[in-house]
């Protein structure tokens, strides 16, 4: 196979990515895709690209990505240009970038070396990982009574968890980089992954409860898996906020870094495990054969969600709206996850 670099506009994203991909994600895409010729077809040279350089080929608004060839880790940093948390144009970069990961892995021969080993989540937001849901556009959206929209912004964020808890599909090791707070869906997205870095100062919660809702997509699955249903609940419906020793302690963050010194834990770390690559990716995959997490199972509670969050009164929508403003004014100030618990 070969490498080549379609730069031309395209109605959706690649068939090969449905996947990870869903309504709220097509549309006219001006960025450019992976496709694949014979080995021997006559293509320009210029063309012929190495994964590294085909990621960096693209450009997002809301994500800054980069294959690291020395330590063969995708890293990708949410950079998104709205308030931290998932917004529809984040969670459009992140299904398209997904979609080139799987072009990636699906243009690759059989026996050749993967892409990357490794994909690392990250935030170049100052003191924030993600704060979750997009609360001004829930609190719209309930308003207006579209059950349809919300379930398709909480569909297309439950598929991009989905990507990661399943290695995309290709036994790549799944880390999540939190050196800032992460609350709600912010907590949601890392629990996905394989493995949890957290530097000290960052503080985690999940606030649903505190305007009468609950995190929706992922945090009851995948926490239940992690440290047993009981203490789930009791973090779910307590809306205290933790710190990343206590979750390291509870067995939910696997490496706990020093302020600062969170990208230097993920490379050691990946250098350490890198001898047994093959063992640790078995691993990750028993785990999810033993104690799964499947995707309907997500679909369906993300849907619960929808049905409470419409029933929710005009009271809690100002509390939303009330966390939603007051997590704004902290960013950049390390006490966004603290705005949210008064």
């Amino acid at each position: 196979m070969t490498f080549v670099l379609d730069t031309r506009k395209t109605g959706t994203l690649p068939s090969t990515a449905q996947p990870f991909t869903n309504r709220l994600m097509t549309g006219t895409s001006d960025k450019s895709v992976l496709v694949r010729t014979d080995i021997d077809a006559a293509v320009d040279p210029v063309s012929r690209a190495t994964p590294a350089s085909i990621v960096a080929s693209h450009e997002y608004s809301d994500l800054e990505v980069r294959i690291a060839e020395e330590d063969r880790a995708f890293w990708c940093f949410m950079k998104p240009c709205e308030r931290p948390s998932f917004t529809l144009p984040l969670l459009r970069d992140l299904a398209h970038m997904q979609s080139v990961i799987d072009e990636l892995f699906a243009a690759t021969p059989r026996g050749a070396a993967a892409p990357f080993d490794y994909f690392v989540l990250g935030s170049r937001s100052q003191g924030v990982f993600n704060l979750g849901g997009d609360l001004n556009l829930f609190a719209a959206k309930i308003r207006a009574g579209d059950r349809e929209g919300l379930r398709r912004y909480a569909h297309a964020c439950v598929h991009s968890g989905y990507a990661n808890y399943t290695g995309y599909g290709h036994g790549v090791v799944t880390i999540a980089l939190i050196q800032g707070d992460a609350l709600g869906g912010g907590l949601e997205a890392p629990l996905s992954c394989d493995i949890m870095v957290a530097e000290r100062q960052a503080k985690f919660g999940l606030p649903e409860v505190l305007f009468n809702l609950f995190p929706g997509m992922g945090a009851y699955s995948f926490l239940s898996r992690r440290i047993g249903a009981a203490k789930a609940e009791e973090m779910i419906l307590s809306g205290r906020l933790y710190t990343a020793a206590e979750m390291h302690a509870l067995g939910v963050v696997d490496v706990l870094a020093e302020p600062g010194e969170g990208e230097r834990a993920v490379r050691e770390y990946i250098a350490r495990n890198r001898p047994r690559l093959r063992a640790q990716s078995a691993v990750y995959k028993i785990r999810r054969r033993v104690n799964p997490v499947p995707l309907q199972e997500l679909l369906d509670v993300t849907d619960l969600w929808v049905d409470t969050a419409l029933g929710l009164s005009e009271q809690d929508l100002r509390r939303m709206s009330r966390i939603a403003a007051a997590q704004q004014r902290a960013i950049g100030t390390g006490f966004a996850a603290r705005s949210a618990a008064h």
